[in-house]
């Protein structure tokens, strides 16, 4: 039994934070210099009160669109910006949905190699008989944990959530896995407070780091530098082992995504790799980088230009925050 990428939807929350009014916040930053950077012009961000899980929500309803809802028979969530410690959120969207309650539902804390583990997850279950269809959710709000003096990141994220069916199939249209860890770079892209270790501390007091950057334990801090080195010397050979283990070769493969996370890091990774250009998708420049949410996103954006079509092998790839990482190659 093999399996597939059935349906996929996304959604974005309406608030939207542009380039222009980043400037005006920051006045030393100029709203050009920051597209020609990063490659964004812009980014949504969720409301107070709003949460991934109102994002997974209504991303599930657009996919479960003229579809059997009755068929699903387990729901996976990806989110690092859950609306609670417990219950997880998946048995909430199982209730939200009016699914099967004789069905499996669970959450996992990834971030931007998220999708490519959850493909691996759906896969698993559905190779297993647990499964013939999945329904798979990235939700993210990363805005919500970012300080609102801290530049660099406010420019970068933005909220999104993509929901994805994967469905079993007579041959296997979803292939073979590469995944990787090294937990040694975990303080280069962490919240340091709000879990059971550290507490969440609402006195904390803001500081200046090394680089002159605005930081507080209780909001997302990145290592941009490391992270960077990080994936320009693990992606490469993720590649070419995810290549080799599918018997491909980037020459036969028909297009590329990888997690959209700056234009800068894209561009140097696809010249690394001497990937044709018009086979490497990017496509932040509204939505900025929404973690675990991209590369759906930039799938079902390329399929809508029919840049990728039925019959089309692409390969996927995620990396970031762990540190983690992975790829595999689908067939549409």
């Amino acid at each position: 039994m093999g399996c597939y990428i059935n349906k996929l939807a996304v959604h974005f929350p309406n608030n939207i934070l542009t380039n222009d009014e980043l400037s005006s916040l920051f006045p030393e930053w100029d709203s050009s210099n920051i597209f020609e950077k990063i490659g964004i012009n812009e980014r949504h961000f969720v409301s107070e009160n709003e949460t991934a899980l109102d994002l997974a929500v209504i991303a599930a309803e657009r996919v479960l669109e003229n579809y059997d809802r009755y068929l699903i028979d387990f729901v996976i969530l990806c989110t690092q910006s859950p609306d609670y410690f417990l219950p997880t959120s998946a048995c909430i969207i199982q209730d939200k949905l009016g699914l099967r309650t004789n069905i499996g539902a669970f959450d996992y804390n990834l971030g931007c190699s998220g999708f490519i583990y959850g493909l691996a997850l759906s896969k698993g279950l559905i190779a297993s008989n647990l499964a013939n269809n999945v329904l798979l959710i990235m939700a993210e709000t990363y805005t919500k944990h970012i300080h609102p003096n801290d530049k660099g990141n406010r420019s970068i994220f933005g909220d999104a959530a993509a929901a994805v069916i994967i469905s079993s199939c007579d041959v296997e249209l979803i292939l073979e896995f590469e995944l990787g860890t090294d937990g040694r770079g975990r303080n280069n892209l962490i919240i340091p407070n709000g879990g059971m270790r550290n507490r969440y501390n609402p006195s904390n007091q803001d500081f200046q780091d090394e680089n002159n950057i605005t930081r507080n334990n209780d909001y997302l801090y990145m290592n941009g530098p490391e992270i960077f080195n990080f994936t320009i010397e693990k992606i490469p050979s993720l590649v070419n082992a995810t290549l080799e283990k599918n018997k491909l070769t980037i020459e036969t493969v028909d297009y590329v995504i990888f997690h959209q996370a700056n234009k800068y890091m894209l561009d140097y990774l696809r010249k690394k790799l001497k990937i044709s250009p018009d086979k490497f998708y990017q496509n932040m420049e509204n939505t900025g980088n929404t973690v675990s949410a991209t590369i759906p996103i930039a799938l079902k954006d390329a399929m809508e230009k029919g840049l990728v079509q039925k019959g089309s092998k692409v390969l996927l790839a995620g990396f970031g925050v762990g540190y983690s990482w992975g790829a595999t190659i689908i067939e549409i």
